[in-house]
């Protein structure tokens, strides 16, 4: 997977101010189910979190700044900077005060518990991280996104 993000990455043009979603075709801007973003809402089975513009610009801000943060995280294990990794882990992702607020104000209780879950398991990477070994380390990464995918694959805004 992290080598689908380095191929996806690379082929982006890296002209200055051109953003990536800008640059990518129209055919490639599929949600990972294979839904096109334009489709039919009563197509989309997954559960509706019910939020107004205000909280969904800002939901969809905080899972940039995440997947941002999975990107260094993976960048920065194949560097060999374990360290500057696992600081990322746990202030980007991890459970921080004001990321266990936020999760919080949901009202959906699975919605919350898997949100908190992830969290939590960001900051068990952060720890992992710190026995600087590759393996484990992709592990821990492996299994907090694994709690992007099942969210993305039960939610939606």
């Amino acid at each position: 997977m992290l080598a689908c993000i380095g191929l996806a990455a690379g082929s982006l043009p890296a002209q200055a101010g051109e953003s990536a979603h800008a640059a990518m075709p129209a055919a490639h801007m599929m949600h990972a189910d294979g839904m096109h973003p334009a489709s039919n809402s009563s197509d989309d089975t997954r559960i509706s979190l019910g939020l107004g513009p205000m909280q969904k610009q800002h939901q969809l801000s905080n899972m940039r700044s995440h997947l941002k943060a999975v990107q260094d995280i993976a960048g920065l294990i194949a560097d060999k900077r374990f360290d500057e990794a696992s600081t990322v882990a746990h202030q980007k992702l991890g459970l921080t005060p004001e990321m266990q607020q936020m999760c919080n104000m949901f009202e959906n209780q699975d919605f919350r518990a898997m949100g908190l879950a992830f969290h939590q398991s960001a900051d068990e990477l952060g720890e992992t991280l710190k026995s600087k070994d590759p393996e484990q380390s992709l592990r821990a990464l492996h299994r907090t996104m694994n709690y992007c995918i099942e969210c993305h694959a039960s939610y939606r805004q």
